[in-house]
């Protein structure tokens, strides 16, 4: 008897100043899930790729449309994958949206979900728009990013300037009751992630070792650590 292919879309949303292609298809993830039989569902968050760049702040209160807009139209769930930001507009979507997900993976998420630093959100801010401290060694590689081929860093700016229209709390994560993984690096400026694993029901955490945040898409114990809990290893 042969055994039942799982041919679940996965959905992968990128973060800050990333994009789909950028972040998901050059360093080959995609092509692993392709592999493991699995249809892809990539998504460029508003500002990003080739999404639409508005430079109005107030354009980008709500980031979970280009999410919603991408879900497949029968209400079939389905598993996603998202860094950082894209990781906290998944889990805002999945607040929303019950039933979406069968499978979340959240990476480069952790503390940043409860606590907002807007000193530091500001110095980012300032690099991107070209007036940050040299000596910021965070704010300097947002800049980086921003400045990257392709990126519009008005956009990219006006991003880190939205209007929060929704806020996640521990009340809001209690409804998401579908299968997750937290996956962080312990040289990320958002570990720890504990907070968050223990506000989700279904949740259990990962932690990557001597790995910071903008080298988490990239490290193989990530790959393989997704794969594995999406029950997606190429054959």
């Amino acid at each position: 008897m042969s055994e039942t292919i799982d041919n679940t879309p996965v959905m992968c949303v990128h973060g800050w100043g990333g994009s789909f292609a950028t972040t998901w298809e050059r360093n080959g993830f995609t092509a692993l899930l392709a592999d493991a039989g699995r249809p892809v569902i990539g998504v460029d968050l508003l500002g990003h790729g080739e999404a639409p760049k508005p430079h109005e702040p107030e354009a980008y209160a709500d980031l979970t449309t280009r999410v919603v807009d991408a879900l497949p139209d029968d209400g079939t769930a389905i598993d996603a994958v998202g860094f950082s930001m894209g990781a906290l507009t998944l889990l805002r979507t999945a607040t929303e949206h019950p039933g979406a997900f069968r499978r979340l993976v959240l990476a480069g998420i952790g503390k940043n979900v409860f606590e907002r630093d807007n000193d530091r959100t500001a110095k980012i801010v300032a690099a991107v728009d070209g007036n940050g401290d040299p000596e910021d060694n965070i704010s300097r590689l947002f800049a980086q990013y921003a400045g990257q081929s392709g990126n519009d860093s008005a956009a990219l700016s006006a991003v880190l300037k939205q209007p929060q229209r929704i806020r996640l709390t521990d009340e809001s994560l209690a409804g998401v009751n579908c299968e997750i993984l937290v996956v962080v690096g312990d040289k990320d400026f958002v570990y720890p992630a504990d907070q968050l694993v223990e506000a989700l029901p279904n949740a259990q955490g990962t932690v990557l070792k001597n790995v910071d945040h903008f080298a988490t898409p990239e490290s193989f114990d990530f790959v393989d650590a997704v794969l594995e809990f999406l029950d997606a290893i190429p054959t």
